[in-house]
């Protein structure tokens, strides 16, 4: 009977030779895809996929409009900012104390300092 590290290393062995064989046969699958698609004139948008972004930007996240029961489309109200709670007074930074802190803040907390010091008014 094989030991656990023996049947880890052969585990192993196995999942690089699966990735090996993936890579290989990874061509070919892609080319037969692209000439069934161009056979049958099926798109990427028919696919429900979209387009890949420019290197380095990503898309935008789609908004999906909310349905209400009856069918419609409910709108959106829109939100009124955020008043801000704390202000850096050497800097004018501000933070509305939602969220994780920002780094000027918790700069200065570290440093020994309070947060109750920088309340706005």
């Amino acid at each position: 009977m094989a030991t656990y590290v023996e049947l880890k290393e052969k585990a192993e062995d196995l999942m690089r030779q699966a990735e090996a064989a993936r890579k290989t046969e990874i061509g070919a699958a892609i080319a037969e895809i692209k000439a069934k698609m161009a056979a049958y004139g099926i798109t990427l948008a028919d696919l429900g996929g979209k387009a890949k972004a420019g290197r380095g930007r990503k898309p935008k996240a789609a908004k999906s409009a909310k349905v209400a029961k009856n069918g419609k489309a409910k709108v959106a109200k829109p939100r009124k900012p955020v008043a801000a709670k704390y202000r850096n007074a050497a800097t004018g930074e501000t933070w509305s104390g939602r969220g994780k802190a920002p780094k000027w803040l918790a700069a200065l907390e570290a440093a020994g300092r309070k947060r109750e010091e920088f309340l706005v008014g």
